[in-house]
């Protein structure tokens, strides 16, 4: 600051009334102004100014709260601060202002005001010698006695025990003790007075004490409250060098310090103790040896480093989850097979496969503890109970359940994790799942791992890969985590409703249980068993209100529902039950009113009386309920003309039965398909149409007009309703066949009979899959005979006895037996095929 060496300031001054902030002599201050009389100073005085005398200004606290400031000129306070404008900084945004640097140069008071507008002028009086503040304390400063010598040595010594708790390796120390040998002593007040954190009120104390004894009484309480301060941190913990550039920095553009030791705030860190309990958690998590040398790796780097930190917080976290996953902790099995049998049926009605398979695992688990849990996937058409029997299995085992939903999941860091060095990197949801459930042997329940995504993030169905294998996953390995953890006493099981979706890589390392649709008389015990008593308490009635007979709930499967599963199903029984609820709590609004109002009793028998409980649902209140029957057994309907067959398909949904409509016009032997056909059902009709008139004589097929070529001068039209659904496969080919027989020969198909199958050129009958769903498709429609092909017999097995005893079931190993089959009295052709078998033995 040798530009202050010499200079007395004028005796007239302009002064800048400032709300924030104190400048005390030998400080440097940024101010912000922006009211009126500060921007005309700044203006026409700074920024017009060419001497070094225009940019010495006066500084005077302006101690009016800004909120209530107003544009009368407010009492000015009797002591100010001469200062310098070292920079001057203009901005329009967030509106027009200036930013000023000043350094203090001396203490002035106001003599009198010569003007107030556009800015302030004032007569001052300079109170304080320039040269204290500009001359070094070797220049010879006559030592002070009595007193004011006794107070300066003290202030002096304080300091110095101050500069001496900090470490002079960090460069603001190091500025600090420069500043604490270049300047005299009695300037030391004013400049330790800025640098320490005290408060406005404090600094006007000081900038008020005009005497240096005074001044240095009210400096000293301050700086020993800040080695006091220090002293307590120190106890807490060692500051090192991190810490210290925290408590004390430098204003930029400053001479002096300007912003202040942090060394009064309350310090945030963590005490010792804390971190010697997480210690202590560390090594009574019982990890193992790899998790454990990592965990104390990374907690001597949280001991080193300071809690401001950003990385402070991200090791913290890292260490709790660490301390919080289950490496040990495990639930004991429930191993009593009668008990889990009794409650795996009481839970679920049918499913025996998926019950036998749990049962299974029990009874290997008695004979030896150390099994690898199995990953199951269940596979079956929706509402059909894959997701309740995953928890069923939980609660049968006795253990804790946790589901993660995979259904559109396209970032393989939701099953691995991300790695730490991203900002808000989280562990993948297996370790999130053990976290929470807090034991290494839950049920996890992966649902709808048939849907999961794809993209530049990853595919997260390769990451499951590593989890779902018997043979690594005991060292899975989550990005977040970097170590290895035991997955193998996990029981996954897996739910999809198909399993075409599932990579082959995938799919191999699960053992597949399809869990087919249920049959009517199933469904029937499921709604009387669950879903009936579980809708009358979701709607608070009992069964002494609401009655629902056996003949009702079929009406309901057969007429309201189509479809594998139970969803839809009870939603029709909330129907019913919300409408009953109406009719008893108005019954109850009735009563109520009668007994609050009695009136006299022939009134009352004309009001209406509650009804009579329980409530009965039979057809008609049925129909009231849930209106007109939305599913009609139009199987027969439909096969009233000739060129109608009754195929059977299968969807991800379940079964369902297929209608193949076909019909003919002169033309010139052109094929239409229509009903968005895939390539390979296109394919199937062209065999078919092939194999009839190849084989037109020995069934007595014609044309329109009698020929013997049926497709001579004749264009056939083939339509799969209904026309929105997209349909691809072979299995349709046997329905073609059938249909084009009907119209080439003018008979019709057998009304109750349905079939399934593939076909090749030379009239043989191939197996095709979903028998079960399809065979289920067409008990629900009321099919009475199924023709499937010969090596699909085996698939019979499979089906409830009682399906098995309401169906007539055909097994063909060729076209001759399933045209058979197809007709009433059978097809002309089939009974005479003596050359059939010799067809055969070529073939």
């Amino acid at each position: 600051m040798d530009s202050g060496r010499g200079i007395q300031i004028p005796s007239r001054l302009p002064l800048l009334l400032t709300h924030e902030g104190v400048l005390l002599p030998g400080s440097t201050v940024r101010f912000s102004v922006d009211s009126p009389r500060n921007m005309h100073l700044v203006s026409q005085r700074l920024l017009k100014g060419t001497s070094l005398k225009s940019t010495i200004i006066g500084v005077i606290p302006n101690t009016r709260d800004p909120e209530h400031d107003t544009d009368d000129l407010p009492t000015l306070h009797k002591i100010g601060t001469a200062g310098i404008a070292v920079q001057v900084v203009g901005s329009n945004w967030p509106k027009p202002h200036y930013t000023l640097l000043i350094t203090g140069l001396c203490r002035f008071s106001v003599s009198g005001l010569l003007k107030e507008r556009p800015f302030v002028l004032a007569e001052v009086q300079q109170l304080d010698k320039l040269e204290q503040y500009t001359t070094p304390a070797t220049e010879g400063v006559p030592a002070e006695e009595g007193e004011l010598g006794e107070l300066s040595h003290q202030f002096y010594q304080a300091a110095v025990q101050l500069l001496g708790m900090l470490d002079m390796s960090v460069p603001v120390v190091a500025k600090f003790r420069r500043l604490l040998d270049s300047l005299p002593r009695e300037a030391l007040p004013d400049v330790l007075a800025s640098m320490i954190r005290t408060s406005n009120k404090e600094k006007l104390q000081v900038l008020d004490a005009v005497t240096l004894e005074e001044r240095f009484k009210k400096a000293l309480p301050m700086l020993t409250r800040q080695i006091e301060g220090l002293k307590l941190i120190k106890k807490s913990r060692k500051i090192g060098p991190d810490n210290e550039k925290r408590v004390l920095s430098v204003r930029k553009g400053g001479v002096f310090p300007g912003r202040q030791f942090n060394l009064d705030e309350e310090d945030e860190d963590e005490d010792g103790d804390d971190t010697a309990a997480l210690e202590k958690k560390i090594h009574g998590a019982k990890m193992s040896e790899a998790a454990l040398r990592v965990c104390l790796k990374e907690l001597k780097r949280l001991k080193k480093m300071p809690q401001s930190m950003p990385e402070y917080a991200l090791t913290r976290n890292y260490l709790d989850l660490m301390v919080e996953l289950p490496w040990s902790k495990s639930t004991k099995d429930c191993l009593d097979i009668r008990a889990a049998r009794t409650l795996l049926d009481n839970d679920h009605y049918a499913m025996d496969k998926l019950k036998r398979r749990v049962l299974e695992y029990l009874a290997v688990r008695q004979l030896k503890t150390s099994l690898k849990g199995p990953i199951l996937c269940f596979v079956g058409p929706p509402g059909v109970g894959k997701t309740s029997v995953g928890r069923s299995i939980a609660r049968t085992l006795g253990r804790e359940f946790h589901r993660i939903a995979l259904g559109g999941v396209c970032d393989q860091s939701d099953i691995r994790g991300h790695r730490r060095t991203y900002v808000g990197s989280m562990p993948g949801r297996i370790i999130n799942g053990l976290k929470t459930v807090a034991v290494n042997n839950p049920v996890f329940l992966l649902d709808e791992v048939d849907k999961l995504g794809k993209s530049l993030q990853g595919d997260p169905a390769a990451a499951l890969l590593e989890v779902l294998d018997p043979e690594q996953n005991h060292s899975f390995t989550d990005h977040y985590l970097n170590v290895a953890f035991d997955l193998s006493q996990v029981l996954f099981i897996a739910t999809a409703n198909t399993t075409a979706t599932i990579p082959p890589a995938l799919l191999d390392r699960m053992e597949v249980l399809q869990v087919p649709g249920y049959t009517q008389e199933e469904k029937v015990e499921i709604a009387h068993r669950h879903l009936i008593p579980n809708q009358l308490e979701q709607h608070g009635l009992t069964p002494q209100q609401l009655h629902i007979p056996q003949d009702t709930t079929q009406h309901i499967i057969s007429s309201y529902t189509r479809e594998a599963g139970v969803r839809s199903l009870e939603r029709k029984f909330g129907a019913i039950c919300r409408a009953v609820a109406v009719k008893v709590a108005e019954g109850h609004r009735v009563t109520k009113t009668e007994a609050s109002t009695p009136e006299d009793p022939t009134q009352q028998e004309d009001k209406a009386v509650p009804p009579e409980l329980p409530i009965v649902i039979d057809h008609v209140a049925l129909k009231d309920i849930l209106g007109p029957p939305l599913f009609e057994m139009e199987v027969s309907e439909r096969l009233t003309l000739p060129g109608v067959a009754v195929g059977l398909a299968w969807t991800p949904l379940g079964g369902e039965i297929l209608f193949v409509e076909a019909s003919r016009m002169e033309g010139e032997g052109q094929l239409t398909l229509t009903g968005q056909l895939g390539d390979v059902m296109k394919e199937s009709a062209h065999l078919a149409i092939s194999w009839l008139r190849a084989n037109a004589k020995t069934y007595q097929l014609t044309n329109m007009v009698g020929g013997p070529d049926p497709l001579e001068a004749t264009d056939i039209h083939l339509h799969f309703p209904a026309g929105a659904v997209t349909k691809d496969g072979p299995s349709a080919g046997v329905t073609i066949v059938t249909c084009l027989a009907s119209l080439f020969s003018g008979r019709l198909v057998r009304s109750d009979v349905a079939m399934t199958g593939e076909i090749t050129l030379r009239g043989l009958v191939l197996p095709v899959g979903g028998i079960k769903d399809k065979v289920l498709a067409a008990h629900r429609a009321g099919v009475k005979r199924v023709i499937l092909p010969k090596r699909n017999e085996k698939d019979l097995e499979e089906l409830p006895a009682n399906v098995r005893a309401n169906l007539d079931f055909v097994t063909a190993a060729n076209l001759d037996q399933v045209l058979n089959a197809a007709f009433d009295g059978g097809f002309p052709g089939t009974a005479s095929t003596h050359t059939h078998p010799q067809l055969s033995s070529k073939l």
